[in-house]
């Protein structure tokens, strides 16, 4: 047998790497959104038990509001009204709760204005945001006024 034998390859494969992507983290801004409901907090500080039936359909037709606008339009273009809250923001009791329902690793939650101090709280995912919070005192993440 011969030493010098080398192996050969049909192919000779590239050493470059080059990562792919089908699509850019950020590409659901360019969307509608979704929601999923799966999460809704039923009882507890935030839960959706409080609301009484002329409530539930003012959010359902937010929501709906919603859905005809684009996650930059939402987020981006109305981010004095709905923005995303990092997680350290928000009150202590808020934290706690999302500890103790197994989301303690997210980092920011969305926050989107229904009216004065309505607010609706959730986890942001590809597009989709996961409905968590009813927050009709504005009590999850309390503004700090300016000059007070």
């Amino acid at each position: 047998m011969s030493k010098n034998k080398k192996p050969k390859t049909k192919v000779n494969p590239s050493s470059a790497k080059q990562p792919k992507i089908a699509s850019s983290p950020n590409s659901f801004y360019n969307m509608n959104p979704s929601w999923r409901i799966s999460r809704l907090e039923m009882l507890g500080p935030y839960g959706w038990h409080k609301l009484d039936t002329k409530t539930l359909l003012h959010v359902k037709d937010k929501l709906a509001s919603f859905e005809t606008m684009t996650w930059a339009e939402i987020l981006v273009s109305g981010k004095k009204f709905n923005h995303l809250v990092n997680v350290n923001d928000l009150c202590s009791i808020a934290q706690a709760r999302l500890s103790e329902i197994g989301q303690d690793d997210i980092d920011e939650l969305v926050s989107l204005r229904l009216s004065g101090k309505e607010r609706v709280w959730g986890i942001l995912d590809l597009g989709v945001l996961t409905l968590l919070w009813w927050d009709p005192e504005h009590e999850v993440c309390p503004s700090i006024l300016k000059n007070t």
